[in-house]
């Protein structure tokens, strides 16, 4: 009997286990000041590209604004915030003058099309599951320094970058009520 009960508790976590879904790791959380910065990733690079693109989310908790003015990192020659836009259907990409703002209360996301760090004069490709540190440079928090996680060259979002907040997600488990022991 006593083997009966160890082999269904087995069979049991093996079944749950095959409808867990857990989603990968983000990059880590990071406190500058009043601002909490997360989902930092960049785009993987061709080899010979110039440029390259960084993203993350940063929210201010604070009661005052804060600025991002830019940014520097041991991979590139600089790094700037810049701002893609359309503009009668032609798409144009500029530094952001006088840094970018981050309102008291607001979340900020820079993303493929909007607002990003631009890494430029690239010293090496930007690889597929690298680590990218970069030290961003606000106005009131000072420097605080990031890693960038390097995601395929057509990414969108970081890696794990779901609805759910990286949360575990369960599907519906089979009802094994009816099994005989």
């Amino acid at each position: 009997m006593q083997i009966r009960k160890l082999t269904f508790a087995a069979i049991a976590c093996a079944t749950m286990l095959a409808f867990v879904q857990e989603a990968p790791a983000r990059a880590g959380e990071v406190t500058a000041g009043d601002l909490l910065i997360t989902q930092a990733w960049a785009r993987a690079t061709p080899k010979g590209a110039k440029t390259g693109g960084g993203y993350l989310t940063i929210e201010n908790k604070g009661t005052s604004p804060d600025t991002l003015i830019g940014g520097s990192t041991d991979v590139a020659g600089g790094v700037q915030v810049h701002e893609m836009s359309m503009d009668g259907g032609v798409m144009k990409m500029r530094p952001v003058e006088n840094g970018l703002t981050i309102e008291p209360g607001k979340t900020v996301k820079l993303a493929p099309g909007g607002y990003h760090l631009m890494m430029m004069d690239l010293k090496q490709p930007l690889k597929r599951g690298d680590k990218v540190p970069v030290t961003l440079e606000f106005e009131k928090a000072g420097k605080v320094t990031i890693s960038l996680d390097v995601e395929g060259v057509g990414a969108q979002g970081p890696a794990g970058g779901s609805s759910m907040g990286g949360k575990m997600q369960m599907k519906k488990m089979p009802d094994h009520s009816g099994m005989k022991m």
